[in-house]
């Protein structure tokens, strides 16, 4: 058995020489080219980056270390952590020794508390999130020793304790603002005997005598973990974390990027648009009704919430794992069934719209309904979820880089002039 810490330690070295070999051999080949509509449309799909976490191809959806998502729904967060960090999924014993590692790191100062206290009754959780973060920053085990003079050899390790500290904390964080924040009583105390992903439920404290909750909690955390490193949340982080800015400063620009309507809330506006369905026709509705309903939604210049991506042009498998959950565990539930139905119907219609490149689901088409129906019915409260889970990739992405030596960030950027001229084949200074 060996420790997280001692893994990567064996595994670094060699990557860092795998990867300085190859540059060596191929630094000079060109892996991409970029378009005009590239360099005005955010960059979409330049390969720019390296992300070797994780891999999200149009055909095949998101991949971990190599292993397809669909074949991870049944494991643990602190597994997917340990598979995000090293490559491999840990035996028992090196599980075990890792869920003991974030217990003794768990317990959450009295001063983040007392900070979270203080911010207005009406905050949104996000903002308490990111507070309770930027407030421990006063702990980042890298900036200390950076400020001490450690070598750039240490600097992975540094940042794997605070990566492991902040993820140790972000659930009783996490749990103690939802039950701030909308009045739901006192703090619930951490139960050392559950793994992560259900002690997070536990503490949220909503009704779960049949422990689904807790099934979908770990699911939903594994499902969400990471998503490559282009995307805002993991994008800002990463940018941030190549200045040297320790994980707590790094965590929360991604996250804060992550609570931004384009990026995060897309699990809400897509539960917004099921229960407004279920409303209008007192239910369940019929294919025909639904089917029209959809058209309605197109023709009056809105869209459809949860249905095409960015990158997949293939059902997001991450949504085919919430419907086997959901009809595995609540197959009655009307929410969930509507899920399943605007699944049927709505592809059909999507694909009669020319310019509409991908008509299938994401994986916000099904996780918001599955949480309504387990009683986390407050939507602002849902990018606090989605950033639990997230801090597992950012943070590990944060860790490989600074073990590989990653530079700092700092793409070109162009003037229109600069662009038009360039374009036009007027010579112009670099």
């Amino acid at each position: 058995m060996a420790t997280l810490q001692e893994k990567l330690g064996e595994l670094l070295p060699v990557w860092r020489n795998e990867v300085r070999d190859f540059i060596k051999e191929h630094g000079e080949d060109v892996v991409s080219k970029v378009t005009l509509s590239q360099v005005y449309g955010g960059m979409r799909g330049v390969r720019a980056l390296v992300c070797d976490t994780s891999n999200v191809e149009p055909d095949t959806g998101l991949v971990i270390r190599g292993i397809h998502v669909k074949n991870l729904t049944d494991r643990l967060p602190e597994e997917i952590l340990w598979l995000l960090l090293t490559g491999s999924i840990p035996d028992e014993r090196s599980l075990q020794a890792l869920q003991t590692d974030l217990r003794r790191r768990a317990p959450v100062p009295d001063y983040v508390w007392n900070v979270l206290a203080a911010m207005p009754k009406d905050a949104h959780p996000m903002s308490m999130l990111n507070t309770a973060i930027l407030c421990m920053e006063r702990e980042s085990v890298f900036h200390q020793h950076y400020d001490e003079g450690m070598t750039k050899e240490h600097y992975w390790a540094e940042t794997l304790d605070d990566a492991l500290n902040i993820i140790a904390r972000l659930p009783a964080i996490a749990a103690g603002i939802y039950r701030l924040r909308f009045n739901k009583g006192p703090r619930i105390p951490s139960d050392p005997h559950l793994d992560w992903g259900a002690d997070y439920a536990h503490m949220l404290g909503l009704p779960d005598p049949t422990e689904d909750f807790a099934r979908l909690m770990r699911l939903y955390l594994v499902l969400h973990s990471d998503h490559e490193s282009g995307n805002v949340s993991a994008g800002a982080a990463a940018t941030v974390n190549s200045a040297l800015s320790d994980l707590y400063y790094a965590l929360s620009a991604g996250l804060n990027g992550l609570a931004g309507p384009l990026h995060g809330l897309a699990n809400q506006e897509c539960l917004k648009w099921v229960l407004d369905t279920r409303k209008k026709f007192g239910g369940v509705p019929t294919d025909e009704q639904l089917e029209k309903y959809a058209r309605d939604t197109l023709q009056s210049g809105r869209v459809i919430p949860g249905y095409g991506h960015a990158v997949l042009r293939i059902t997001d498998p991450r949504f085919d794992a919430f419907v086997d959950f959901g009809k595995k565990y609540c197959p009655d539930d009307e929410i969930f069934q509507i899920v399943v139905k605007v699944f049927d119907v709505v592809p059909n219609v999507l694909k009669e719209m020319k310019k509409i490149k991908d008509p299938w689901p994401n994986v916000d088409a099904g996780s918001g309904a599955l949480l309504y129906k387990y009683g986390l019915t407050e939507f602002p409260y849902y990018t606090v979820l989605f950033s639990v889970s997230r801090a597992l990739g950012i943070c590990a992405q944060a860790v490989i880089a600074r073990g590989m030596g990653y530079p700092i960030v700092r793409p070109k950027s162009s003037t229109t002039g600069w662009l038009r001229k360039a374009l036009q084949g007027t010579p112009v200074l670099a």
